[in-house]
């Protein structure tokens, strides 16, 4: 078994953020733009590769923010995914072209349906994951300080 790099964009234009719109049984589901680093890909690759693939835009990586780790056996869907270890890197990002322009992603993900902003300080309505990550991210754009390094939050 081998851990997983991760690379994820934190999107946030005034007091919004940017997320992937995703749909399962339960319903509607957010996540962080971003994905698996590919063998020989740097982070910063995975996040421009990753972005044009959810949100069909270029991104410019700023700096690294939060370090978090999922194993797979502490969380909601523990079944699925018992010996999953991943280990994920979120950056700030911008958009290169200041807005999404309507492009559909080249390659979404299963489960995703779309794009969306969604207002910060109204992110605990939203089944957002990792779920942690909202408060952080809230705090975050209220100047308020957090630890790079979250670890295994769900």
């Amino acid at each position: 078994m081998h851990i997983r790099n991760s690379a994820k964009a934190i999107i946030i234009k005034e007091d919004k953020i940017l997320l992937t719109k995703n749909q399962d049984d339960e319903g509607y589901f957010y996540l962080y733009p971003g994905g698996g680093q590919e063998h020989g890909e740097t982070l910063q690759n995975a996040i421009i590769r990753e972005s044009m693939e959810e949100i069909g835009e270029q991104v410019e990586i700023r700096e690294l923010l939060y370090i978090r780790e999922y194993i797979g056996k502490n969380h909601e869907h523990a079944s699925s995914d018992f010996e999953f270890h991943q280990v994920e890197f979120y950056f700030v990002c911008s958009l290169k072209n200041d807005e999404v322009r309507g492009i559909f992603p080249t390659n979404p993900d299963s489960h995703q349906v779309g794009i969306e902003w969604l207002k910060i300080n109204e992110l605990p309505q939203y089944r957002i994951y990792p779920r942690e990550l909202s408060k952080v991210i809230f705090n975050y754009s209220n100047g308020q300080k957090s630890p790079v390094y979250l670890g295994d939050i769900n």
